[in-house]
């Protein structure tokens, strides 16, 4: 599938203590006795399964150490979610509502903390700047994740990122003078959750702010785009936003 593959990779399961509990880690390293720069990826809304970690090996396989946490470890065990089943109003779209709204972003960057923790504990993973990348719900956590850690934090991407400029107390753009990161925001054409108002408060947070970034809409894509296992999975869109993430990765952290 990905002609910039190079490496084989290991995959590893870290417990991470937080200040709400044990939060398991799973982390993508090439192998080898190399350190390799670190990205954290934030998943979307239905969690650690194996596409999200085809995504995470993908990553790690062009040379990074990918910390994938598990943002809903404080819901204990639960059963995947069926994409065909939460799109439609019942049980099982209640529940998966009812994970996304048992986080929120002050939850998920004490999280965060605590991932930057194991990071710099762990061996394989090269110390200094990191990078952030996020899907759907994610990709708020990454951008606030650059303005919350804005001394480690070199590049955060956003992709088909949703709510990433609300009226909530802790929303991501609200702490744009806090970030010294380049940003990136893949914005799907056709996603609900990321109307034009929010894209223009976002773009005048950033630019107020005097943030390196790139707002960047994919024409005709859907929210969920990117994510190989959506139903409006866009192969063209997500392999361009692959290009997008690795390239600016390169750019700020291949060299440091």
């Amino acid at each position: 599938m990905a002609a910039d593959s190079t490496y084989c990779i290991s995959v590893t399961r870290i417990d991470v203590d937080t200040v709400d509990g044990r939060m398991d880690c799973h982390v993508f390293t090439p192998e080898g006795s190399d350190t390799w720069p670190a990205v954290i990826l934030f998943m979307d809304a239905f969690g650690i399964r194996p596409q999200l970690a085809e995504m995470a090996q993908r990553l790690a396989s062009n040379g990074y150490f990918v910390a994938v946490p598990n943002l809903y470890y404080r819901s204990g065990d639960y059963a995947p979610f069926d994409p065909t089943r939460v799109t439609a109003e019942g049980p099982e779209r209640d529940r998966f509502k009812a994970m996304i709204r048992s986080i929120t972003d002050t939850m998920v960057m004490r999280d965060t903390a605590a991932v930057i923790e194991m990071i710099d504990a762990h061996p394989s993973a090269r110390q200094g700047l990191i990078g952030v990348v996020g899907y759907c719900m994610g990709g708020g956590f990454a951008l606030s994740a650059a303005g919350m850690f804005p001394e480690r934090v070199a590049a955060a991407l956003s992709f088909h990122g949703g709510s990433l400029a609300t009226d909530k107390p802790d929303s991501a753009h609200l702490l744009a003078s806090r970030m010294r990161a380049r940003v990136y925001v893949g914005v799907a054409e056709i996603d609900p959750t990321f109307s034009p108002e929010q894209q223009h408060r976002l773009e005048t947070a950033l630019s107020q702010a005097g943030v390196e970034h790139t707002i960047e809409t994919y024409k005709g894509a859907r929210h969920g785009f990117a994510v190989t296992g959506h139903l409006v999975y866009d192969r063209d869109s997500s392999e361009r936003h692959w290009q997008r993430l690795l390239q600016l990765l390169r750019e700020t952290l291949r060299h440091q």
